[in-house]
């Protein structure tokens, strides 16, 4: 591909002429679906894995997962932990429910007009329905919750969105719904006017409305070790692993800490990024709980990661481009249906690597590993 015109390198940025590397590709610009299309910022992507990961219908998979990351250690952490959970008989995850949200607000010139359009909502909700899913043949209205606050009706629609993880859909199909209502009711209930989204949907933000409700997939990862499978792959005992996961977990409630994990939100960024998903959602995804349970009679110990909101897709947005889609198929989730088999399974190498993590805090290798895999073999602490 030509580099851009002088015209556009002056319009954009001065120096754009001596970008080599970003523009060094063969795209097509009228094939990208970004504004001021110049070119790529290569991420290195590396393999964590396989993981042996046994889904809610007892089908087993094999898995890798690709990683874009230039954190040195990440890769190497998680696939330490990978092979101590399939030395236990692999990792299992539970789905739970599914959503994804938009929440409007509606003014009004007092709190009363505000609670009385409140009133007529449960009345319209399957008319609602009908306006939102007349936008896509994917899209469906789960419900719809008021809240009144001051002057105004925030009104949070909560839909699901097939195998997109939905954020532009459900604006398209909220929308519409506004528009309606404005036309319907406006007059009747003195709405003075509506704004799409009044931050209650918690869009690329954490928020305990996320843990609540989930905007995205909700998925648990489980698996239990013995402790002998702990010593060989990992360097610790379980009860060492219970006990330094219980020290963190006192350390993210004294802190304030969203959620209580380790370093969860490694693996959700760097598969984010190179399946194509909107790397920003992580932000909603960033609450987990991690929690272990020391079986004392058995030595063994059972450790559990829960997220609430996983928002990711398995079509539309990064996914259509080739590499991103390749990905998606290195984790056999490019198919259709496959969205929350993909949450599924990035809940599993999230426990893998928190698993790794806790053990290097237990041996006090942690910042050994780093300095290892970043500096080369001889640096030293």
């Amino acid at each position: 591909m030509a580099p851009p015109s002088k015209r556009m390198s002056e319009t954009i940025h001065p120096y754009l002429e001596d970008v080599k590397h970003i523009t060094d590709h063969d795209a097509k610009p009228s094939q990208i679906q970004i504004e001021n299309f110049i070119g790529y910022t290569r991420v290195p992507v590396g393999l964590a894995g396989p993981l042996n990961i046994r889904t809610p219908d007892g089908e087993i998979f094999k898995i890798c997962a690709p990683m874009a990351t230039t954190e040195a250690a990440l890769i190497a952490s998680c696939s330490r932990g990978c092979k101590a959970l399939n030395a236990s008989g692999g990792v299992e995850y539970i789905l739970g429910r599914e959503g994804m949200s938009r929440g409007p607000a509606f003014l009004f010139a007092n709190p009363r007009e505000a609670q009385d359009f409140i009133g007529i909502l449960s009345y319209v909700e399957n008319t609602l329905s009908e306006v939102a899913e007349s936008t896509s043949n994917h899209l469906k209205l789960v419900s719809i919750t008021p809240h009144l606050i001051g002057c105004y009706a925030h009104v949070v629609f909560n839909y699901t969105c097939g195998d997109a993880a939905g954020q532009n859909m459900v604006s398209i199909a909220t929308q519409r719904c506004c528009v309606w209502l404005m036309e319907t009711y406006a007059a009747q209930y003195k709405i003075k006017r509506f704004y799409v989204d009044g931050q209650m949907s918690s869009e690329k933000k954490p928020s305990w409305g996320n843990v609540v409700t989930p905007r995205g997939v909700e998925v648990t990862a489980w698996a239990c070790l013995p402790d002998e499978t702990c010593q060989e792959a990992l360097g610790c005992s379980a009860s060492d692993l219970h006990d330094v996961l219980h020290m963190a977990r006192d350390g993210c409630i004294r802190n304030g800490i969203h959620g209580s994990n380790l370093d969860a939100v490694n693996v959700l960024t760097s598969v984010f990024i190179a399946t194509g998903q909107d790397a920003a959602s992580v932000a909603d995804a960033s609450w987990s709980h991690g929690s272990s349970f020391y079986d004392r009679a058995r030595n063994s110990i059972t450790i559990s990661m829960y997220f609430p909101s996983i928002p990711v897709g398995v079509v539309g947005g990064g996914t259509v481009y080739d590499t991103q889609r390749e990905a998606l198929e290195i984790m056999q989730c490019a198919g259709p249906e496959k969205k929350r088999q993909f949450a599924g399974f990035l809940a599993c190498f999230a426990l893998g690597l928190e698993l790794s993590t806790a053990a290097s805090v237990v041996t006090d290798t942690f910042a050994h590993a780093h300095l290892k895999l970043r500096k080369g073999e001889s640096a030293k602490l």
